[in-house]
Parts: C-alpha cells; structure tokens; sequence
C-alpha cells in the first residue's frame, strides 16, 4: 500500500510525540533569533546609555576616567550597528537567524565586558548589565547559544576579578575594595545570570506550549471547517446521483429479466445491479444520521469490527487476514459500532488492497490501556517525493486500485465475448482500461479517514510494512485508542438479563 492519499508523513506523525518528550536541549523556539532591527534598536539604545554614562562621569563629576580608550569601545559599537542597519536595509527586514542573533549578542557582551574593564571591572555597579544579553538569548534563542551566552558572561566575569583597571574616582581619591568585595559581587552576578536565564527560559517555553496549543486548534478547526465544506459537497452528491442510479438499477433489471437465456449477459446485468445498490447503501448510510443507541453505535467483537471493515473489499485477488491478540490471553473486548470508526478503517483497508501485491493483514492488537489496529500491506510502499506532503486534501500519486482493475477486467471481458467476430477466427481479448478510483484520485481518502478517526480519539501514524530483503516493504498504517474511547461500557445488570 502506497497511499499518497491515505498516509501522512512519518516526520509530522512522529512530531508531536517527539516534542512531548523532548528535552530542554532539543524546545523549539517561536522565532528561533530576534530580528535585525530589534538588535539594531537595543544597540542603539545601548550606545546612547553608555555614552550618556560615560559623558555625566567625566563632565559632571569629574571621574578620572580612560576617556578615549571608552569612546574607542563606544564607537566599535556603533561601527557595528551601522554594519547591520546597512545590512538590514539590503533584506528589507527580515529576520535574523540563531547564529546571527548569537553573534550580535556575543558582541555585546565583549563590548560591554571591555568598558566594564576599562572603569573598574567587577567594582562598577554597572556590571549587573550582563544579565540581560544572556537573559535575551535564553528568551529567543535554541538552548544551544544560550548556554553559549552564558558562558561567555561566566567568562568575562572571571576575567574581570583578575583583569581590570581600577575604579575611577574624583581626583584625589582612590577606592580600592578588597578582594573578597570583588569575589561576592562576582558571585552576585553569577548567580543573577544563571536564575535570570533559567527564568526567562521557562517562560518562553510556557509561551511556545501555548502557541503550539494554539496553532493546533486552529489547524484542527480549520480541517472541521473543510470536513463540514465535504459534508455539504457529500448531500448534494446523494442527491443528485439519487436518480442516474435508480435509472441504471431499472436498467439493469430489465437486462436481467430479458437475458434469462443468456448466462453471461444475466452475470453481468446482476453484477451491474448489485454495484448499483452498494452505491445507493454507502450514500444512505453517509447521510444517515442515527439516534443514540441505534444500531450504528451497537456493541461488537473488536474481531467482528474488523471483519465487517474488511468484508467488502474480499473476493478478489487478495488474501484478507484478520486477526485479534490480547495481554495474557484475556477476552477480546467488545466496543462500540460507531461509524466513523468503520468508515475511516474501511477507507485505510481499501487503500491497502489498492496498493498491495498478494495480501493485506489487518490486526488488532490489545493491552492494559490501549486498542490498537494496524493495516499492513505488502506493496511498493510511500513514495519519497511526496511524504511532506501527505494527510492533506488533494495530495495523492494513487494508481488503478486491484479491485478497479479487477472490475475493469471483467466488463472489458463481457464486451469482448459480446462483440461480433470473423468465422472461425477468435477475436483477441481487449486490454481491460482501468477505471477512476472510487473517489477519483482527488487525495481526500485520508484526510477524510484521520479526521474521523481522531474525532472519536484515535490517534493515526504510519510506517513500512514488514517485507523481507530484497522484497517490497510495504506500508502500515496503525490507529491507536485509548481503551475508555473505543471500548464500549461494561454491561448492565438489566442489559445483560435482556441479551
């Protein structure tokens, strides 16, 4: 089984159980980086402070500061900003990558740890300012270069205990702090990064849960949108082809009762009549809406389930295997009829018979907390080029299905045996031409199926089958419920004294 329409890509039905799990290392970011102008702003912002700070020690009090070795490290700021502003003039605003932010952000701290050094290292106040580079790297950036960040925070403080000139004062004053002063401010500022940028960490990361969360609902609202646009596209489809197939089932009976002579012509009028009257089931039974506790929601085998899943679509050139396995040999359990269910795995099987060489297996697998059912095939398996794209509607490379080119098969056999030919001269058998897929081919079977069945709480992923070497690997598709969601409730004592 291949189904382009049926299967969605192995990467995105893995990804949310992936980032379910993931550790801190791997959370993703909602921008991964800040963009180039918010850097360009916040340098900016910084220039004026430093220069501002810089110019009131100097002019107003009188500070002995290394004027022009803090004016060299201000301007090799600004020569940077006017770098990205030009930059961010040529990509009209886009955004800046991880990498770039990271760069942009480890300058800052090397600019900032060289005026700190310049004015008094770890004895300046304005020291605690290296916070907030490693406190926006933990906001905005993979954990990877925030943890680099930080370090280089670490790092610039322990080069500024040892490595610093001393704190300028007025003239004629000198402050020189002992040693374990300049230890515990380092310590002090140590410890403001690390819980700083845990802090904003966990922030962002509770920001990112709730975006997800919100960027699904919209994703799931918007597939209920389109499956109500079906739904409708659905009616007016059963009723419009209400009357050409009542037309062919009158048809068909009079072909059936005026060829009661001719063996071959009356198999093919009932076969005729018989595709007719499925047609008119799967319409009624789409549009059936039926009331709670009717036959649609009754209670079955989990086996019974999917032998009736599987039921239409024998008597081909398939071999159909249906099988059950539960923890510890305990009972099957016994769940609920609902229709969604079988709709979604009938499309799933029919999909496998399509693709598969010799046999499909459908399998129900049960434990403790979960109700399992694969479909396995052993055709080609999924195409590469299409995976990204797969689950989506109008998204299929479906071929002829067996069953189409089976059906086709014997049409083009009744036409050929009821064509005219030369005496005594037998004419070749026409090749049978394949017919449309049962829904043209237009990729909606899986859509269709994966939003019904996570509607009652199934939880849709595929893989490769279970072929050998050197054999096609197949496909498998595999639904999984929760117990409580599928299996129907314990009976009553009324229940159970009425059955």
């Amino acid at each position: 089984m291949n189904p382009a329409e049926d299967h969605p890509s192995p990467q995105a039905a893995g990804a949310s159980e992936a980032g379910r799990f993931a550790g801190w290392r791997n959370l993703p970011r909602r921008s991964r980086g800040l963009s180039l102008r918010t850097l360009v702003i916040l340098r900016w912002m910084a220039i004026v402070g430093q220069s501002a700070t810089v110019l009131v020690a100097t002019a107003l009090f009188h500070f002995d500061l290394p004027l022009w070795g803090c004016l060299a490290v201000i301007a090799a700021s600004v020569a940077m900003n006017l770098n990205a502003t030009a930059r961010l003039r040529r990509t009209e605003g886009a955004n800046a990558d991880g990498t770039l932010t990271a760069a942009h952000l480890g300058f800052d701290i090397l600019q900032l740890s060289m005026l700190l050094a310049l004015t008094g290292g770890l004895q300046n106040p304005f020291c605690l300012l290296l916070v907030a580079p490693v406190t926006v790297a933990a906001a905005s950036l993979p954990a990877r270069q925030a943890v680099l960040m930080g370090l280089m925070v670490l790092a610039a403080t322990v080069c500024l205990f040892f490595f610093a000139l001393p704190l300028p004062w007025q003239a004629g004053t000198e402050i020189d702090l002992p040693p374990l002063y300049r230890f515990g401010v380092g310590l002090a500022l140590t410890t403001g990064v690390v819980f700083t940028a845990a802090y904003a960490w966990r922030v962002a990361a509770d920001a990112e849960k709730l975006e997800l969360a919100l960027a699904t609902t919209q994703d799931v609202l918007q597939r209920e949108q389109r499956m109500a646009a079906l739904g409708g596209l659905a009616a007016a489809a059963a009723h419009e082809l209400g009357t050409p197939l009542a037309t062919i089932q009158v048809v068909a009976r009079e072909l059936l009762r005026e060829s009661a002579g001719n063996a071959a012509a009356a198999e093919d009028a009932g076969l005729i009549l018989q595709q007719a009257e499925r047609c008119r089931d799967i319409l009624k039974r789409l549009s059936q809406r039926p009331d709670e506790g009717g036959i649609a929601f009754a209670e079955v085998g989990l086996k019974a389930l999917l032998e009736e899943v599987v039921e239409p679509h024998r008597g081909f050139d398939l071999s159909f295997e249906v099988s059950v396995r539960t923890a510890s040999g305990e009972p099957e359990p016994r769940v609920r009829r609902l229709p969604e269910v079988i709709h979604g795995l009938s499309t799933l099987v029919e999909n496998a018979a399509d693709f598969a060489t010799s046999r499909v297996r459908v399998r129900g697998l049960v434990d403790a907390g979960f109700i399992d059912v694969e479909v396995v095939d052993d055709g080609p398996g999924f195409p590469a080029d299409i995976l990204p794209r797969l689950g989506e509607p109008y998204v299929t490379s479906r071929p002829q299905g067996k069953a189409r080119r089976a059906l086709a098969a014997q049409i083009a056999a009744s036409v050929a045996a009821a064509a005219p030919g030369r005496k005594g001269r037998k004419p070749p058998a026409p090749e049978p031409e394949a017919i449309a897929p049962s829904q043209g081919g237009m990729g909606l079977g899986f859509f269709i199926a994966r939003t019904l069945l996570e509607r009652t709480g199934g939880r849709v992923s595929v893989g490769s089958g279970e072929g050998r070497r050197g054999q096609p690997k197949g496909a498998k598709v595999s639904v999984r419920w929760a117990r409580p969601a599928l299996e129907a409730p314990a009976a009553t004592p009324d229940r159970t004294a009425e059955a």
